[in-house]
């Protein structure tokens, strides 16, 4: 099947209109304000505001097909300038609300962005400075003050425009956003999907796990980013699920409160804080036994997850990276069996699933409708899927390079598939390293290992051409504070030494560890540690440490490096 072919499929424009005719009068969208005002949304003031918007670009007298930058954290109107700059017969281009003004610059010059949506941003005073002074602005209601100052303002646009009623009608081929990767490792690449892989995702996404107008989700992960795209924006066009947007990471635990989804997409990190926070509260042996009382466990189960606003989730979701079996085991018994899943900006998330009653802990499940997968002699994963990419924007050699002619994608990936069909990550093609000794070793699932101790914020092993790998820890900001006398720091460090005898244990003799280094630096996007998806960029972490590595690993055991 090829999705360009297929042109009985729903755009997000045409899902859009039936959830108007069905549900104008609902609300779709609940936008925090700031000092707790909300603004509620129907379906029909969704339409209006995207037409109004819509004809706004239309009169920029633009090229057909322009490219359109949308620069802000999750809020309503990122949703309807996306589907204004569609209405408007144009592409749009999402970038990470977290970029440096050098990554602002490249994404903006190297897609040939025509005007920029500068919206909700704590970074505005960095990013600009990579935002041409000629490139044409719009600002979001929520935007930094200056911002809405300087450039033409949404409330004074909406107000002054007419809907467009003439709306473009894009067919399954024709390009609908190119999707600038988070760049583990190097330069982003502009993925390009056309609408009939958006179609695909929204059309085939929701009857897995049977979505629909009853359920609430709350967006708070990046929309620049595939998943968030996926599970959030194109759900709620075409099932008509109801959002709510997280406000700030300050709100983020009332947000979720005041949200209750059904629905709870989170990559790892998020589900390992949740964890690691409730167990401060109840900590897992005596949860276990509290949950054996037969009077107390339903009441137990409620409250625990009542405190993550988790209480009538049915479906919970992780992506991205692994989650630790500790973790998901700590969920299930508490009645939220967490469903991993695997997706690839470059094939629109559509990939694998595991189905609700065929969890295999460390398994992401099995290939979606119209999916393939084999394993490369090198191990790496291939996957062809009708919502492939149609290649990296402007770089035909890349593109030859990660999608062959008859369609499978290299997703830098290495894993292996059960007999069920069940895929199972174990690391990526270019994160293996070999030690001195000549063994190969994969990082990730050590750090999967790890990573759910508590007050472990992130963890990295290295080793290249060492005699063993090692493990170098960042401690959460609350864990820092926990440690200020040298009581609780060496009850901290014997639990390390614990922790690190344990997971050497559950190693072959190849990948165990010369040590645990907890770190003085923090890692964040800031620095350029992380990505804006909050991965590991292995690369710069290895420049910042390589000089100090041979040292700690000399040292054996827990060292504190601070």
């Amino acid at each position: 099947m090829n999705a360009t072919a297929n042109t009985q499929m729903k755009s997000p424009l045409d899902a859009l209109q039936e959830r108007v005719t069905r549900q104008g009068k609902d609300v779709a969208m609940i936008q925090p304000l700031g000092g707790g005002a909300l603004r509620e949304y129907t379906w029909a003031e969704l339409d209006d505001e995207a037409r109004r918007m819509a004809a706004y670009l239309k009169a920029q007298e633009l090229p057909p097909g322009s490219n359109i930058a949308l620069m802000s954290k999750n809020c309503a109107e990122w949703m309807i300038a996306d589907w204004a700059i569609w209405m408007a017969g144009h592409v749009s281009v999402p970038l990470y609300p977290t970029l440096t003004s050098q990554s602002v610059r490249q994404i903006l010059e190297h897609s040939g962005a025509r005007l920029l949506f500068v919206g909700k941003l704590d970074v505005w005073d960095e990013a600009q400075a990579g935002v041409p002074a000629e490139l044409p602005k719009v600002s979001f209601s929520l935007s930094p003050a200056d911002a809405r100052q300087a450039f033409p303002c949404w409330p004074d646009i909406i107000a002054a425009q007419a809907p467009l009623t003439d709306v473009a009608r894009p067919a399954p081929g024709d390009l609908a956003t190119i999707i600038y990767t988070s760049g583990t490792t190097g330069t982003p690449k502009g993925v390009m999907h056309n609408f009939g892989n958006l179609a695909i995702m929204g059309e085939k996404m929701p009857g897995v796990y049977q979505l629909s107008s009853q359920d609430r989700a709350i967006s708070y992960l990046p929309l620049s980013h595939v998943a968030e795209r996926a599970a959030v924006e194109l759900a709620m066009l075409y099932v008509g699920l109801r959002v709510f947007f997280a406000e700030s990471l300050e709100t983020f635990a009332d947000d979720i409160k005041r949200a209750q989804p059904t629905i709870f997409f989170a990559v790892p990190r998020i589900w390992t804080k949740f964890y690691q926070k409730a167990s401060d509260a109840v900590p897992p042996a005596k949860l276990k036994k509290l949950l054996r009382i037969p009077l107390l466990n339903r009441v137990i189960k409620k409250k625990v997850l009542s405190a993550m606003g988790l209480q009538d989730c049915r479906i919970a979701l992780s992506g991205a990276s692994a989650l630790s079996p500790e973790v998901i085991t700590w969920f299930k018994a508490l009645g939220l069996e967490i469903l991993e899943v695997y997706g690839m900006t470059e094939n629109m998330a559509w990939s694998h699933t595991t189905r609700e009653g065929d969890q295999q802990i460390g398994w992401v499940g099995k290939p979606n409708e119209g999916v393939e997968q084999r394993i490369a002699e090198n191990g790496e994963i291939l996957v062809r899927s009708v919502a492939n990419m149609q290649g990296y924007y402007k770089d035909p050699e890349k593109t030859r390079e990660d999608l062959t002619e008859d369609g499978w994608l290299h997703t830098g990936d290495v894993g292996e598939i059960d007999q069920q069909g069940r895929l199972r990550i174990t690391g990526r093609v270019k994160e293996i390293f070999k030690t001195e000794k000549g063994k190969y070793v994969a990082p990730a699932p050590i750090e999967n290992r790890i990573v759910s101790h508590p007050g472990i914020d992130q963890a990295c092993v290295m080793g290249v051409d060492m005699p063993q790998p090692l493990a170098l820890l960042c401690l959460s900001p609350e864990e820092e504070a926990h440690l200020k006398d040298d009581a609780a720091k060496q009850a901290y460090i014997d639990g390390l030494q614990a922790l690190l005898k344990r997971v050497n244990g559950e190693l072959d003799a190849h990948e165990r560890l010369d040590a645990m280094v907890v770190v003085s630096e923090s890692w964040g996007v800031e620095n350029n540690l992380l990505t804006p998806t909050l991965k590991l960029k292995r690369n710069e972490l290895e420049k910042v440490y390589k000089d100090r590595l041979a040292g700690w690993a000399a040292q054996r055991g827990v060292v504190w490096a601070r």
